[in-house]
């Protein structure tokens, strides 16, 4: 022993602490089976799946409520997640398959959660874009239809109006400029009818899925005819 320091010996605690954690990384990164054989997904083996199969992994599945109401949109690799944990079971397979460097997996296209959940009543994104469908691409002062409108606050922002669903209106730009900054009865000039927040329906949440050939089962589940 030399003075002041202790000489630890070969094959200590130091040398088992690295063979555990050799051991460790030599199983992190494939698909590990618990004592009730469930598939555990580990992210680690999704970083080296083939390209192709990377491309499957990032497209995406339909998530239902235990109830089977539409709930949200998630990856595949989400989808296994949450498979994998049990918290959810496959509804429908439409993708091809996942290739890792272990197993093939068939990637699921609908899932639906073993329990159910409460979430708050969704809401259509406030936009440019949500204000002209709504309005039917017509200015609400002329009516008139028009691919080049503009935004109109009914009760102007620097009188005490909000940028708000039921303060804005769709308005080409000769009846925008001629309101300007006036209140409704200043300008004589009303809204042809009252503007509202529209509801968020199913197609509008998902219509945008529907173009890919690949989700055309989500129809029966979206309530939505066969395209």
């Amino acid at each position: 022993m030399v003075r002041g320091r202790a000489i630890r010996p070969w094959g200590g605690p130091g040398r088992a602490a690295r063979a555990e954690r050799a051991t460790s990384a030599s199983v992190r990164g494939h698909w590990c089976w618990r004592r009730a054989r469930t598939p555990c997904y580990d992210a680690a083996d999704a970083r080296r799946v083939p390209t192709r199969s990377r491309e499957i992994v990032e497209s995406v599945v339909l998530l239902l409520n235990a109830d089977y109401e539409p709930l949200n949109v998630c990856d595949v690799r989400r989808a296994f997640r949450l498979v994998f944990g049990e918290k959810a079971e496959v509804i429908e397979y439409d993708h091809s398959d996942v290739v890792t460097t272990r197993q093939v997996y068939r990637a699921p296209s609908i899932i639906r959660l073993q329990h159910h959940i409460r979430r708050p009543r969704p809401r259509v994104r406030l936009s440019r874009r949500e204000i002209f469908a709504r309005d039917g691409h017509i200015c609400q002062y002329c009516g008139k239809p028009s691919h080049d409108l503009t935004l109109d606050h009914v009760v102007p922002r620097h009188r005490g109006g909000g940028h708000t669903w039921d303060n804005l209106v769709a308005a080409c730009k000769p009846c925008n400029h001629k309101k300007g900054g006036k209140m409704p009865d200043e300008a004589r000039m009303r809204p042809l009818k009252v503007p509202y927040e529209p509801r968020c329906d199913v197609y509008t949440q998902f219509s945008v899925y529907l173009s890919d050939p690949r989700n055309d089962a989500w129809r029966d589940y979206l309530f939505l005819p066969a395209s």
